[in-house]
């Protein structure tokens, strides 16, 4: 064997999403940010293409992070629809994490790659992320608030017509015992054939 595959199964058994209500006011260095990035874009991507932009958000930016998700959401989300604890954790969240990083799809103009592919390999690249936050011990929550579609938060986020955000990736040490998971048997959801 080329590496330690129980180490490996270990790891991917052990990612859960912890939310940033969970995290400590510990610090994440700017080198283990790196290195996540750096893991996510070795994730595999269909014709090199590479779909994936990252903007991360520490410090003051997540304070300006949290006020242009909630201007979003008033501004875009209809009176009579708005939800008071959404709003909260819109504009709690970000403040609450050590770091944000916005994950952007990236499409080429002239790509003969289909969308779909693009955004399979922009969740690979996010699972590496996970995986990587794992074995460092820091919590890591995928949200992906129907806000961040909405035009002003794209114009906060400065994206070009090529680039939609799929998802704000919460990052913290946790405050709380690393969660218990469970999933169920492949026999029950796996069809062979020979």
């Amino acid at each position: 064997m080329r590496y330690n595959l129980s180490e490996i199964t270990d790891i991917i058994r052990d990612r859960r999403t912890i939310y940033p209500e969970q995290y400590s006011t510990r610090k994440i260095h700017k080198e283990q940010i790196e290195l996540l990035l750096n893991n996510a874009i070795w994730a595999p991507t269909h014709g090199m293409t590479q779909p994936w932009r990252f903007i991360v958000f520490q410090e003051n930016a997540l304070i300006d992070l949290a006020e242009n998700l909630g201007a979003a959401y008033l501004k875009h989300v209809p009176k009579e629809k708005q939800n008071d604890a959404k709003l909260a954790k819109l504009l709690t969240r970000p403040k609450l994490a050590s770091a944000v990083i916005a994950i952007v799809l990236h499409r080429e103009a002239d790509t003969k790659i289909s969308q779909q592919d693009d955004l399979a390999a922009v969740a690979c690249a996010v699972q590496n992320m996970h995986l990587t936050a794992t074995a460092q011990g820091i919590g890591a929550f995928w949200a992906t608030p129907a806000v961040i579609n909405s035009e002003s938060f794209r114009v906060s986020l400065n994206l070009t017509e090529e680039q939609t955000c799929v998802g704000l990736f919460y990052l913290g040490y946790p405050s709380i015992e690393w969660p218990k998971g469970q999933r169920r048997p492949i026999e029950y959801i796996t069809t062979w054939k020979q």
